[in-house]
């Protein structure tokens, strides 16, 4: 067996298209790998599903592992562009063994990726993604498990993904809810939701005034969706609309404004939606998980209402895996990535938006007046290290952090980090008290430099 390389970061793989690992050969033995890890010994024909985004690369990425799931005797079934969501609803009820998406998220249209599903609509454990890394650098061991001729799987398109994935989406809200007299903006980052985010809309009522839904190959994120904000708040400023939606490329997250152009981000949601929840008695555990990330004022506005939160590390990989260890039901990042565990398995932007635009409707106030937190101040000290000594072998840092916990308890946080990509250590600190949490992030940032040195 050759030298095993890494191909899978925390989302898949990714890289720039046609650059290795985003190949044709590389996708080919990808598809063979993953065909050969979920065939059954009993002979069954196994159904491998594969989703994309827009972008150019999509076509010749999606052939390529089409090509290597039916050379091990897999049937394909093509969904065509779809959120990355959908592609995980659609694994699940379909009862595929497992799913593809074809998706760089919200990266230019150059990047590409390749990420699976389990049948259960989850990300792949480390263990199944090892074993499918090294039987794509393993061409003996795959070879011995090639189809006969007369075994070679069949692909076919399903050509109602898309309207199994609209009835979902609005079997997540009750029957009695229609957004009649809401005008929507939104914004489809040209990318996998286009054509599905503005139908549900339509469908449940909506006027909808759609943007970057035009998807050509190479627009899709450019200067648009969840990470370019200015589109969306100038059409619905421009519009008088009564709230903005903005996908990412995939999906996945959502980004919202108000009717004054303000942003409702990850964690207004979590605010609005967990107390909510919690007060219907639909909280699991009475707990919401987020990052490290998200802001203290959305912990001071679920403590306020006896609700817990529960803080990871970032990145939704790991907010889904205490999701799913715990039985919690909401979580999320401040970047717009929510999830909803009764509903779905990953984070789904147009699940997350209608949830909030079913308060709206409910309600009849409008999404400024719904804000559940205020934001904390936040002060960020990024502090140039020569090298990253570890926080244990520095005393005076270890006390100034502890008296500066004591200052904040209840009242703010702190956050101290070295920076994985670049020498810097990071000191975040967030409180009421503007003047001194500046203060605090200043003295423990010194303190920091006194050891691991200036570079």
């Amino acid at each position: 067996m050759s030298t095993h390389r890494k191909l899978f970061g925390t989302d898949g793989v990714r890289g720039v298209a046609n650059r290795e690992p985003i190949t044709s050969e590389t996708a080919l033995k990808l598809g063979r790998a993953l065909a050969h890890v979920f065939r059954n010994s009993t002979g069954r024909h196994r159904r491998i599903l594969i989703g994309k985004d827009t972008r150019l690369s999509g076509y010749m990425l999606e052939t390529a592992i089409e090509s290597g799931i039916c050379s091990m005797g897999v049937d394909v079934w093509l969904v065509g562009p779809l959120p990355t969501p959908a592609i995980a609803f659609l694994t699940r009820s379909m009862r595929a063994d497992a799913g593809v998406v074809i998706s760089a998220s919200h990266n230019p249209f150059q990047d590409n990726g390749i990420k699976f599903f389990s049948r259960e609509g989850f990300k792949l454990d480390d263990q199944t993604e090892r074993r499918i890394e090294a039987l794509v650098f393993d061409e003996a061991e795959v070879g011995k498990h090639r189809a006969r001729a007369d075994d070679i799987g069949k692909a076919k398109r399903i050509d109602d993904a898309l309207g199994r994935y609209l009835v979902f989406l609005k079997s997540c809200l009750p029957r009695s809810v229609a957004f009649d007299g809401l005008k929507i903006a939104i914004d489809c980052a040209n990318g996998a939701a286009y054509k599905v985010g503005p139908d549900a809309l339509e469908e449940l009522g909506a006027e909808v005034v759609a943007i970057a839904a035009e998807p050509d190959g190479t627009n899709i994120n450019l200067n648009c969706g969840a990470t370019h904000l200015d589109a969306i708040r100038e059409t619905v400023i421009r519009e008088h609309a009564n709230v903005g939606i903005a996908l990412d490329g995939d999906g996945d997250r959502v980004m919202l404004i108000d009717e004054r152009g303000e942003v409702f981000d990850g964690d207004d949601m979590m605010a609005l939606l967990g107390l909510k929840l919690a007060a219907e008695g639909r909280l699991s555990h009475n707990a919401v998980v987020a990052t490290v990330m998200s802001n203290f004022g959305l912990e001071l506005a679920l403590r306020d209402a006896g609700v817990r939160l529960i803080r990871t590390e970032v990145g939704d990989p790991a907010v889904a895996r205490e999701m799913r260890l715990n039985s919690y039901n909401l979580g999320g990042e401040q970047s717009g990535h929510v999830i909803f565990m009764d509903y779905s398995t990953t984070g789904d932007g147009m699940i997350s938006a209608l949830m909030v635009l079913a308060q709206m409707a409910e309600s009849g106030r409008t999404l400024g007046e719904l804000r559940a937190m205020r934001r904390v101040p936040q002060v960020l000290e990024n502090v140039r290290v020569r090298n990253r000594v570890p926080m244990a072998e520095m005393p005076d840092v270890q006390r100034i952090i502890a008296d500066a916990e004591r200052c904040l308890a209840g009242s703010g946080r702190l956050l101290v980090r070295y920076s994985g990509t670049e020498m810097l250590a990071r000191v975040m600190v967030e409180g009421t008290d503007g003047v001194q949490i500046k203060t605090l992030a200043q003295e423990i940032g010194a303190a920091i430099q006194k050891y691991a040195g200036p570079p």
